[in-house]
């Protein structure tokens, strides 16, 4: 299976797990990952340029979209222990290697699971995601309409995303849909540029 296809559901390939050194909020690691995901070789560009450049993140509830292998929300629950972290995806694989991985970690703040299995009244206080592009422009659009009007008052989401694969217009899009759905609740704005990278912050006054 390609890189393109880590979004669907239930991996068709033969199951070929590979333990990866990283480094995950200051710590070197060992980690799960396999084919049939996002990223099996350990932490994409795109990743490493939002654990690198995202403030720290704050509140109680934190999520994590389209999580993988879990390096961000794996990540979410080292730099903040008393947090309760969601690791979400569509992916089979991906929740059961995130459920793997950090259960190897000792993490016990992480709940991984299918979207639509979140409790749809959770207010989140900080959301990170490396969203998944290559799903196609309405499939995104539904889940950022999903995800990022479920910041609580106060909350901040960050999002990466490649320049080159419409971060600008990606952008420009929220901006607009967020001020006329929400009347200037949400502000929409280049947090960081990194590596051919954009870092959009999305805030919730």
């Amino acid at each position: 299976m390609s890189e393109q296809h880590y979004f669907s559901s239930s991996p068709e390939t033969e199951f070929k797990p590979r333990t990866v050194q990283v480094e995950l909020a200051g710590r070197e690691v060992s980690v799960t990952t396999a084919n049939g995901i996002f990223s099996p070789s350990g932490i994409d560009k795109g990743t490493a340029v939002l654990l690198g450049q995202a403030p720290a993140p704050h509140g109680k509830y934190m999520l994590d979209i389209g999580c993988g292998w879990g390096p961000i929300a794996l990540s979410l629950a080292m730099l903040a222990p008393q947090a309760e972290v969601y690791a979400v995806d569509v992916n089979s694989r991906s929740l059961s290697l995130t459920e793997q991985n950090a259960r190897a970690l000792g993490l016990q703040n992480i709940s991984v699971s299918t979207p639509d299995e979140v409790d749809p009244t959770l207010r989140f206080d900080t959301i990170w995601s490396n969203p998944p592009i290559r799903v196609g422009k309405e499939v995104l659009h539904n889940i950022l309409l999903t995800w990022l009007p479920r910041l609580a008052p106060g909350g901040a989401a960050y999002l990466v995303v490649q320049k080159n694969l419409g971060s600008d217009s990606l952008q420009k899009w929220l901006d607009a849909h967020f001020l006329e759905r929400f009347e200037g609740e949400f502000t929409v704005s280049r947090y960081a540029t990194s590596k051919g990278f954009r870092v959009l912050e999305v805030l919730r006054s």
